[in-house]
């Protein structure tokens, strides 16, 4: 089964993020989410939150009172390995917005509710290696909605699309950003050398 938004989460700050259909995405974040701490959360390095609704359920099976957005992630995944994925991973969302994976998100105290007994370290990266939540950049902005597919397009350490491949999938030729068709383009020519074993 593909991977996919499972659910997409704003707040007029703070948690825990409440659920919504769709959502234009910039190189700042979801417009709508605020964060209650922008000096902590938020800015380009930070602008999207994710995490995996298998994490969530693991969770929840264990006791926490947690649910996706209310450990304020703004995209709950669903079908991803996500053990596999780190700094510098890509992904694509929908036919438009692709987002590299920028730093695992250290949880705070804003989100103990969400844990037995108030434990919000239960999803550190430095005690649970890959159950953390990831922060991402935003590489090609664009809409993005429940039930679109999320695919991997570069893993942490290899480089999936060069530079100019990238430049063009996100609009930075000058186009006006609403030609899906590019990233295709781009992501065809990958799949190319992946098969000429060239990446």
């Amino acid at each position: 089964m593909s991977a996919y938004v499972y659910q997409l989460n704003l707040s007029r700050g703070g948690v825990p993020k409440l659920p919504v259909p769709e959502a234009e995405l910039t190189a700042t974040g979801l417009v709508g989410d605020k964060q209650a701490k922008p000096f902590i959360h938020g800015g380009a390095e930070k602008a999207l939150s994710l995490y995996a609704l298998e994490l969530i359920e693991r969770l929840r099976a264990e006791g926490h009172p947690i649910t996706p957005g209310s450990a304020g992630e703004n995209v709950t995944v669903a079908g991803l390995d996500w053990s596999r994925l780190a700094p510098g991973s890509r992904l694509t969302i929908g036919d438009q917005v692709v987002v590299e994976i920028s730093r695992y998100a250290n949880p705070c105290p804003t989100i103990r509710g969400s844990f037995a007994g108030g434990e919000f370290k239960r999803i550190s990266q430095k005690l649970r290696p890959g159950e953390s939540r990831l922060y991402a950049r935003v590489l090609r902005a664009g809409r993005v909605a429940v039930g679109q597919e999320i695919r991997v397009v570069g893993e942490a350490g290899r480089v999936a699309l060069d530079a100019g491949e990238l430049a063009n999938a996100s609009g930075a030729d000058g186009g006006d950003g609403s030609r899906p068709g590019r990233l295709a383009s781009a992501l065809s020519s990958l799949a190319g050398r992946k098969s000429s074993g060239a990446v």
